[in-house]
Parts: C-alpha cells; structure tokens; sequence
C-alpha cells in the first residue's frame, strides 16, 4: 500500500522579539526613575529633563535619548491626583476627627495645600514617567 508522503506542516509568522539596540544608555528600571524625578535626564543624568515647568526637551542634548518621543499624556495627572488625594483625604480627616473645625476652615487648609502639592509633584512624577518609558523602549513612532 503506497501512502503519498504527509505534506509538512504551514510554516506561521512569528514576531521579532529580538530588543533593537538603542544608541544611547539604558539604566536599571530604579536610577531612569531617579533621574526622571530629580529633572535630569533618565538615560545619563547629565543633562535636563525640561526644558520649561512640563515640556520635555526633544533630545538630550548628551546622550541624544529621544526624551521628546516618550509620550508620557495623561499618565502623570492621574499618578499625583492618586498621590495628592491620598494624603489630602487622609489629612482631612483627621483634622476632622481631632479638631473639627467648620467647613470653611477646612476648606481654607485644604484648597491652598492641594493646589501646592498637585504642582509640587507633577514634574517629578512626570520626569519619573518619561524615565519608565525611556527604559522600556515605549516612544511615539515617526508616523505620528
């Protein structure tokens, strides 16, 4: 009984998984985050992040990291909302709890203490931002 050969089987696409190798430094997850929140550049640290209160510079001006490329959006506003309404509903209620002092006390502590830690932190936390996106390659493509 001649059986004709099993065909092989269909070859399928398989993505390249291989990481590109990027023409500037990369640093450990923890030091991009480092940098990103002292203002310094995540990939070397030796130049500035911004190049005003949120704009980030188009490339570092040592490294020629694409900082401008890491859309960091709407990613910073949320992570200091978290932050900023953490501590301001924590404190706010124990001022309560201890004092209880009226509504219009509260809001004379409060408004002016949230309005200064929202600007307070978010350049940090968006240096930060831009530092995870430099280390994990997440930049805006050219098409964009």
């Amino acid at each position: 009984m001649d059986s004709a050969p099993n065909p092989p089987p269909p070859v399928t696409w398989q993505p390249n998984r291989m990481p590109k190798p990027v023409a500037w430094p990369v640093p450990a997850f923890g030091t991009a985050i480092m940098r990103g929140l002292k203002g310094r550049c995540p990939a070397c640290g030796e130049t500035k992040l911004f190049r005003g209160y949120l704009t980030v510079v188009d490339v570092c001006a040592n490294c020629a990291a694409p900082l401008g490329s890491a859309r960091a959006d709407d990613a910073p506003p949320y992570f200091t909302i978290l932050i900023v309404a953490h501590i301001v509903i924590t404190g706010m209620v124990l001022v309560e709890h201890l004092y209880a002092p009226s509504e219009l006390v509260q809001a004379a502590i409060w408004l002016p203490v949230t309005t200064l830690l929202c600007l307070g932190l978010l350049r940090p936390i968006k240096g930060a931002t831009v530092g995870v996106m430099l280390k994990n390659g997440m930049f805006k493509s050219s098409d964009d």
